[in-house]
């Protein structure tokens, strides 16, 4: 299949078959290619690429990347709050994109992220799982639910549970982001490429999606085309790859901080053990850290805390259908408008100052959160395949 020289705007998955290579390219340049309750057909389509592929004895490598300046940004949050309304609306592209994820962390064939610019929230999990993950000096990684109210989802409670020491729970609690480089040294993703070295790949491959208003182009080396052998793909991008080297003011390297506060059983806890590190020297970066978790909802805070916590026992499989259950009760508002109003404040109406309910941490009430992580009825819940075999697309 050749090169589209140019892609409609409504075209919003865009799939590539070029000898033993298959690309696929989320196409919502303008919407950071969020994902939207309105695409369920996109999803889907995504999904049945992902799987035709990895069924075809003729394709051995799977590329996915973003058109414009990012990855993927995760749920699209204006929809998400259009529709709070009919709270179900969303179930179906909800369920569908959690199948996705667990799709895609399954994978047999050798899959490679290339990751050029916003990958935020649900979004990342297009990128986490596969076995090779490029990230460039222009990629912003995040997980900032709890600032709006909502939670670590999509898997997030397995992959955040797993970084270094308690480097997950600040990342979820607080919503800091990573650097290109940060992420790679987090485990996050696996290369480290300066953005002006893609064009280099151009004249060694053929696969590229030439997108309207997008020159962005990303080729595969010759020796990868007829085998998808790792070894080979890990050796030419390990050829254009930087060395990761951190910066002085990295938060990577507060790990012994992060490890003392965020190891505490609880998030007031938490709170009160950076407000003590901060009167210590060279701590200025805490102050901001407390702010925003200050201005996050006290529902969302818990919710999260508690679900990484769970997720550092449970397997993946297990995260993903607790994540599914909380995303639907938080949609359905079980306990809590909190994301409703996030959304408003900081999308909608863009006053940045949310009325959470309850407003303080000590008000959330256990029972509540008890709730919400409740098993659903049988025919409610993820059905995450036994057998990698059955899998099949749909609700």
């Amino acid at each position: 299949m050749a090169p589209n020289s140019a892609v409609p705007d409504e075209q919003v998955v865009v799939g590539e078959e070029i000898d033993h290579v298959r690309g696929v390219t989320l196409n919502r340049p303008k919407q950071l290619n969020a994902i939207s309750p309105e695409l369920v057909d996109p999803v889907s389509l995504l999904a049945t690429y992902l799987e035709k592929w990895e069924k075809d004895e003729n394709a051995e490598l799977v590329i996915i990347k973003g058109a414009g300046r990012a990855f993927c940004a995760g749920g699209d949050l204006r929809v998400f709050y259009d529709g709070r309304k009919t709270k179900d609306a969303c179930l179906e592209v909800v369920y569908r994109f959690y199948w996705l994820c667990y799709h895609i962390s399954t994978y047999k064939k050798t899959q490679v992220a290339l990751v050029h610019g916003i990958s935020m929230g649900g979004g990342a999990a297009l990128m986490v799982p596969l076995k090779f993950s490029v990230v460039t000096e222009k990629t912003v990684f995040a997980t900032p639910e709890a600032s709006f109210g909502f939670h670590t989802d999509c898997g997030f409670s397995y992959y955040h549970s797993r970084l270094p020491g308690h480097l997950g729970e600040f990342l979820a609690l607080t919503g800091g982001r990573l650097s290109g480089k940060e992420i790679v040294a987090a485990g996050l993703a696996t290369h480290f490429v300066l953005s002006e070295c893609f064009s280099e790949f151009k004249s060694l491959g053929v696969l590229s999606v030439t997108l309207k208003d997008d020159a962005y182009i990303f080729g595969v080396p010759e020796n990868c085309l007829n085998s998808g052998d790792e070894k080979a793909i890990r050796s030419v991008l390990e050829e254009f790859s930087s060395e990761v080297n951190l910066d002085e003011e990295s938060i990577l390297n507060k790990q012994s901080t992060i490890n003392e506060c965020f190891s505490k059983d609880s998030v007031e806890e938490i709170v009160k053990s950076l407000e003590v590190e901060a009167d210590k020297e060279g701590n200025r970066w805490i102050g901001a850290v407390v702010k925003g978790m200050k201005r996050s909802s006290p529902t969302a805070l818990r919710i999260t805390l508690r679900s990484v916590r769970e997720g550092r026992s449970q397997t993946l499989a297990q995260c993903l259908k607790r994540d599914f259950r909380l995303t639907m009760n938080i949609l359905r508002a079980t306990i809590s408008e909190d994301m409703y109003e996030g959304i408003r404040a900081i999308t909608i109406d863009k006053d940045n100052s949310p009325k959470w309910e309850p407003s303080s941490l000590d008000k959330v009430e256990d029972a509540k959160l008890d709730l919400i992580f409740q098993p659903f009825e049988q025919n409610l819940e993820l059905h995450i395949p036994e057998s990698e075999e059955s899998r099949l697309v749909g609700v």
